[in-house]
């Protein structure tokens, strides 16, 4: 059963992007809507929001949402950076823009997506259904060095050659197309005591595999410049992070984004010029308060930055 959505983030989110009248906005992973809907309540009938998601699940409840909203709406079924791109090809200049990345909670919730260890379902993982790559797949067709070495990178999984060398091993009696099989073959893989600490001990290998399957890196990469130069001057840019992966990746983008002159140390004077494009407003990372992981668990790894695009970019 889907539970209710709860926005991670919100109240820090809508006080630094600070939402206002007649504004664009572009939501590049609107997932549940939770977010979409608290900014289309602060942009009025004269405001627009642009929602972006690959998953059909996404489009449903962002059309519930713009039924109920007074501002202008839009859906886009794309990945975030097709979506972007095809932004970008309209010449458009957005206010806000925010991304809340990895999975939604309404993926996690839906059981047949097979997002989650937490109960039996098939091996799936995609956000968009559509697409070939499954989890499924990289299980069952990957040698186990490249699984080990994506355990490493994406999950980074100390027990990652285990794990891939179990995978291996149970999979020579046949293919792993549940979750329940997947998870069997990491807790025979990871020592006794790993399993009561950290967390799940399938929890790292779940969130490689997603990544994986969803190209989650590669977009973020190409999406965070695509990004600003939709950016307006002035206009504010924020992403929420669940893992350390992201937060590294969004952390220095912005610092590079915010950086003056790059001049060598010893030089007296700057002479390369080099202005800085914006204005960090968050120095580090903002995390849900106690009271927020307390009423929603999910909360817990979320980290947020913002960043204002400086007003002399108008050029």
């Amino acid at each position: 059963m889907t539970q209710v959505h709860i926005p991670v983030l919100a109240g820090e989110l809508i006080e630094l992007l600070d939402p206002r009248d007649g504004d664009c906005v572009v939501d590049c992973t609107v997932g549940g809507g939770g977010h979409a809907r608290l900014i289309a309540e602060r942009i009025g009938p004269a405001g627009k929001l642009i929602g972006i998601d690959r998953d059909p699940a996404a489009e449903e409840r962002f059309a519930e949402l713009a039924e109920e909203v007074s501002c202008g709406t839009r859906f886009i079924r794309a990945d975030f950076v097709s979506g972007l791109a095809l932004l970008a090809e309209e010449q458009l200049h957005a206010d806000l823009i925010y991304l809340d990345l990895g999975m939604s909670s309404m993926q996690v919730d839906t059981w047949e997506r097979g997002f989650s260890y937490a109960y039996d379902a098939p091996l799936d993982m995609r956000m968009d259904p559509s697409q070939e790559l499954s989890a499924r797949d990289i299980v069952n067709t990957w040698d186990e060095r490249r699984i080990a070495r994506l355990l490493r990178e994406y999950g980074e999984e100390r027990y990652g050659s285990q794990i891939a060398r179990a995978i291996e091993r149970r999979r020579r009696r046949g293919e792993l197309d549940t979750t329940q099989a997947l998870v069997d073959a990491i807790k025979s893989a990871v020592p006794i005591p790993a399993q009561f600490a950290g967390g799940h001990p399938a929890r790292r290998t779940f969130q490689a595999l997603r990544i994986a399957v969803n190209d989650e890196l590669g977009q973020l990469d190409a999406a965070l410049p695509a990004a600003w130069e939709l950016l307006a001057p002035g206009g504010r840019m924020a992403a929420i992070s669940f893992h350390s992966l992201e937060d590294r990746r969004v952390k220095r983008f912005m610092a590079a984004r915010a950086q003056g002159c790059v001049c060598p140390p010893d030089l007296p004077i700057c002479v390369c010029g080099h202005e800085p494009e914006a204005e960090l407003l968050t120095r580090r990372a903002v995390a849900p308060t106690p009271g927020e992981i307390a009423a929603n668990p999910r909360s817990k790894s979320a980290h947020l930055r913002v960043a204002r695009k400086l007003e002399h970019q108008a050029r």
